[in-house]
């Protein structure tokens, strides 16, 4: 029995960890998007709980869960657009964009949510075994059992990894992220396009919201995001702007996350504080050993965060 509750032990940590990694990873695909576009967008953790009261309060309006996760996304693009106007047309500062965004996403969505805590969701996403897939031992529970949206995060990598490679669109992206002026000198619209993914990017982060609150604890609590925001933010330097180790970097920190619970569960007396603490710990580590190891330099895309004006060009 020692073996199978070991096995079992480790299932459910890794498990949890593609749950607990699911928002994080949704959240830095947005912000990779807008990144790969030459916008920093530090707004990341007001738009995720802008997406988290928006989703579960159009979720417990209509009665349908799929509804929420679309106003989430919707309210996210709204806030990515807010960011566009004030970094790619006003030419803000980004990094001061960003933490107004941040600090006006987390008050209005204490604001909205105030008569939502402890509602429970109609219809919340649940886990759903793949035919087949959900049979394989180990690897069944560990990844095909999860609800819709993990799936659907999945399909959100693949697609990018391809339109970034393998797309005319995708090499335009990259090219207004490193170099806009060559880009414009070409006829590459970079200003519409730069509003268009920081809007998508935005989305991508209402979506990261909603898992939170209609799928892995489906309800509303204020400022439920709890930094995750900020983790995603590092993370797209630790995946050096590329989608698939995004989505090995998420689980990562969902590990580290789901780690933690799993062993105050175990009754593994390690102290609340110090398990809350390790996902920062971790991510402070991650970043010091990437700035190491690349001396310093970064993949960053070439113009990142700073506001292209044409008249200079």
């Amino acid at each position: 029995g020692g073996v199978m509750g070991e096995q079992a032990f480790y299932i459910a940590i890794l498990s949890s960890a593609v749950i607990a990694g699911t928002p994080i990873l949704y959240a830095a695909l947005g912000e990779l998007v807008t990144e790969r576009a030459g916008v920093t967008n530090l707004g990341v953790e007001g738009m995720m709980l802008i997406g988290a009261v928006s989703g579960f309060m159009a979720a417990i309006v209509t009665g349908n869960s799929w509804i929420g996760f679309a106003a989430a996304m919707m309210a996210g693009g709204l806030m990515g657009l807010i960011h566009a106007v004030l970094t790619v047309s006003l030419r803000a500062n980004q990094v001061v964009s960003g933490l107004a965004l941040t600090l006006f996403g987390t008050g209005l969505s204490g604001y909205l949510g105030k008569g939502y805590i402890g509602i429970p969701v109609a219809e919340p996403f649940r886990g759903v075994s793949l035919p087949l897939l959900g049979d394989i031992p180990l690897l069944g529970p560990i990844l095909f059992r999860h609800d819709v949206l993990i799936y659907l995060s999945w399909l959100v990598v693949l697609a990018l990894w391809f339109f970034l490679s393998r797309t005319r669109a995708g090499l335009n992206l990259q090219a207004i992220g490193e170099n806009p002026g060559a880009a414009d000198s070409l006829g590459i619209p970079v200003f519409s396009l730069r509003y268009f993914y920081v809007i998508v990017g935005g989305m991508l982060c209402g979506a990261g919201g909603a898992y939170l609150s209609l799928a892995s604890a489906p309800s509303w609590l204020e400022n439920m995001t709890a930094g995750r925001g900020w983790i995603a933010v590092a993370l797209v330097i630790f995946a050096l702007w590329n989608p698939g180790r995004a989505l090995v970097g998420s689980y990562l920190f969902g590990g580290i996350d789901a780690l933690g619970f799993h062993l105050q569960a175990a009754g593994v007396h390690v102290s609340h504080f110090f398990l809350q603490m390790l996902p920062y710990l971790f991510t402070i580590a991650v970043l010091t050993i990437v700035m190491a190891r690349r001396g310093g330099r970064l993949a960053a895309p070439g113009s990142l965060g700073i506001p292209y004006d044409r008249e200079q060009r």
